[in-house]
């Protein structure tokens, strides 16, 4: 049977960062999504697909603003416990908090508890899909997995790896470092909604054998993503520096040994060179901006005039960023490139939480409305308090009704979340 969503939507046809921002979306202020089979059979004007769908089963969110779900491209879900945990820089926080923590999860039943857990507060926040970060125990990639799948979510994930700089009970090897991401990546890549992803933590918590090892996991495995972390602190990179000191810059740590590419994820990437920059261009990587994470630790503003160049996710990076939330990411988005002298728009704002990170992880099931994609929505009361609504009462056009919405909204807003097209949250 069919199903009509009914309220607001707004659609991307181009991206707003090749185009006028107001171009690249269309907006119904009274729309429709057909969903048969758990995905979108149309979307347009109520009227006309009232007519298309006359027997379709309707559910009207009003003047809420139905979107794509929201993508997160780069979590660490483990860390979800010790979110907004009070930390210096990045090395003191990951010894303080993210190991410890980390440690834990060689506990199927921990690991359980906590992917659940982490699901439930995405899906409450608008996210319907996200990239994230495992430990290096197999357990946490499949206890991950199985939330996911039970919650028939579209995920990538993958075992993290270290082998050194890391407390000796969060170390593998090289060799056991391929051979259990590859059982893991045999186990779930491409199983329902499954994808995985294979995941060096970063160039200092891997030695060049382990980076190799990795490297040729990807080469014989070359439609998997593959994420780790680039020039994210000053402080990182002279560490980097020290560790690889034939190496040209950070970015050249990951490429001598096969971890650069199109399919590549690259967090936070900050503190570029013009090299580090030409080459990600270059070869068609995405950056993946994590905006509140940055501000927390204090790392750096990062340059989005590269998404005029390259593929560029957004993310909260939990647990180092500080909110679950996209929409407050969002807001840090914006408030980071006011910061760098460039007003985004928002629709650049949306379009970055949906399709672009959507993009980034080389997908086109999810982040768009689309005929064919999946029925993963989000669904967002414009006026979900009183701030909210007294500036959104002032409106002229769609932007500046969903504006405040992303800059004073939290899990409020979210009225509902489709995964599917099946309705994830109990709202009163």
């Amino acid at each position: 049977m069919t199903t009509l969503i009914l309220g607001q939507t707004l659609a991307f046809d181009a991206d707003p960062f090749a185009v006028p921002p107001t171009e690249a979306a269309r907006h119904e202020r009274r729309g429709a999504i057909a969903i048969d089979g758990g995905r979108i059979a149309a979307a347009g004007p109520v009227d006309a697909l009232l007519a298309a769908y006359p027997q379709a089963d309707r559910i009207d969110h009003n003047e809420a603003l139905i979107l794509p779900g929201f993508v997160d491209a780069h979590v660490h879900y483990p860390q979800t416990a010790i979110i907004a945990s009070w930390g210096k820089r990045l090395i003191d926080w990951l010894e303080t908090y993210t190991f410890p923590e980390e440690a834990r999860f060689g506990d199927a039943e921990y690991a359980a508890e906590i992917a659940n857990c982490y699901l439930d507060l995405a899906l409450a926040h608008g996210t319907t899909s996200m990239c994230s970060f495992c430990t290096i125990h197999p357990e946490s990639v499949d206890a991950f997995f199985t939330a996911a799948a039970s919650r028939n979510m579209a995920i990538w994930a993958g075992k993290t790896c270290m082998d050194r700089n890391a407390p000796e009970n969060l170390r593998d090897t090289p060799d056991s470092a391929y051979d259990a991401s590859r059982a893991l990546l045999e186990r779930w890549h491409g199983r329902g909604r499954a994808a995985y992803v294979i995941t060096p933590r970063f160039s200092p918590t891997s030695s060049p054998a382990q980076l190799e090892a990795l490297g040729a996991l990807w080469a014989e495995h070359p439609d998997c993503l593959m994420q780790t972390h680039l020039s994210e602190q000053t402080d990182e990179i002279a560490w980097v520096r020290s560790l690889f000191p034939e190496a040209r810059d950070y970015l050249d740590t990951y490429e001598k040994h096969g971890l650069l590419g199109a399919r590549g994820l690259y967090g936070h990437a900050i503190h570029l060179t013009e090299r580090e920059r030409d080459r990600l261009a270059e070869v068609g990587a995405a950056a993946i901006h994590c905006p509140t994470s940055n501000t927390f630790i204090g790392s750096g503003l990062f340059d989005m005039g590269l998404a005029a160049r390259m593929r560029v996710g957004l993310a909260t990076d939990t647990g180092g960023g500080s909110n679950f939330s996209m929409l407050r990411t969002m807001a840090a988005a914006y408030e980071v490139a006011q910061l760098r002298g460039t007003a985004l728009h928002p629709a650049q704002l949306l379009w970055l939480a949906t399709e672009g990170s959507a993009r980034a992880l080389q997908t086109e099931e999810v982040g768009r409305l689309a005929i064919g994609g999946a029925a993963d929505l989000v669904v967002l009361d414009l006026a979900s308090t009183p701030a909210i609504a007294q500036r959104a009462g002032q409106a002229e056009d769609i932007w500046e009704s969903v504006f405040p919405t992303i800059m004073m909204g939290d899990d409020r807003a979210v009225a509902q979340t489709y995964v599917a097209g099946q309705a994830m949250l109990r709202r009163p």
